[in-house]
């Protein structure tokens, strides 16, 4: 069986994208902080059209390439309007990166077409789980600056070389605490109308297990960060431990379906 891969404009989208993402990268370390993120606008602008292409087009597409890129373009407009606020912030390189290379993943692996007899909830309950993965990839994103940050500080480096430590601890645990509501949500949604999204009562499947396993992940970090005090290694640890988790619960699980198994269900 041949995977199923994106059509021409979705390709020649996902390129545009891609190469956008690249020019803007390169631009963007020969300018000014607000011009360089004002080089990375056509790169959003295509990637979104790239992931509007693949719901909008014919019947539309999801898997765990298109909900992968549609994380990555959710973490480029955070930083985007984050950067308004501090405009020390130094991951553009990576962002773009990320950009391009889930741009281009999402047309290689489109997803399986949604069935017609698809509930009109199962759209909603995708957009919150997708908005959850998005907060606990920022998440993740400011958690590794600040364990950057931190190795700066015991190595003597310039302490204003990039954002506060204290700054980046405190934007990390509000995009967990925001993507926790989010995931409890999806969570409470996803048990007490089953049926009427996939037409089938809730079962412990791999990806009910491994969103359950996260969410009690998070729980106790942030019981740990209020009652216990975790900061630094511990936390940014166990962070890391619930977004491997919470990513193998959807885009993991697919993963095996569409490529391992090649299966659509």
């Amino acid at each position: 069986m041949i995977l199923p891969s994106a059509s021409l404009p979705g390709w020649l989208l996902a390129l545009a994208a891609a190469a956008a993402y690249a020019l803007g990268a390169t631009l963007s370390r020969h300018v000014r902080a607000r011009h360089g993120l004002l080089a990375l606008i056509p790169a959003w602008l295509l990637h979104g059209a790239t992931l509007a292409w693949g719901l909008l087009a014919g019947a539309p597409h999801f898997g765990f390439a298109p909900a992968l890129s549609m994380t990555a373009w959710l973490v480029l407009t955070a930083y985007a309007i984050e950067h308004q606020l501090f405009p020390q912030m130094r991951v553009r390189w990576t962002l773009c990166a990320l950009g391009g290379a889930s741009a281009l993943l999402g047309a290689l692996f489109p997803g399986r077409p949604l069935h017609d007899t698809a509930s009109p909830w199962l759209a909603p309950h995708l957009t919150l789980g997708i908005a959850c993965y998005g907060l606990f990839a920022a998440a993740v994103v400011h958690a590794w600056l600040m364990s950057r940050a931190e190795r700066q500080i015991r190595l003597a480096a310039d302490p204003h070389s990039g954002m506060p430590l204290l700054t980046l601890e405190r934007l990390t645990f509000r995009f967990v605490t925001a993507g926790f509501v989010l995931l409890t949500a999806t969570l409470l949604a996803g048990w007490v109308f089953s049926e009427r999204l996939y037409g089938r009562v809730w079962i412990w499947d791999h990806k009910a297990v491994f969103s359950v396993l996260s969410w009690a992940t998070f729980a106790v970090l942030l019981f740990g960060r209020a009652r216990l005090g975790w900061r630094g290694r511990r936390a940014v640890r166990v962070l890391y431990v619930g977004a491997a988790l919470l990513l193998l619960s959807y885009a993991g699980s697919r993963f095996v379906m569409e490529v391992v198994l090649r299966r659509g269900a």
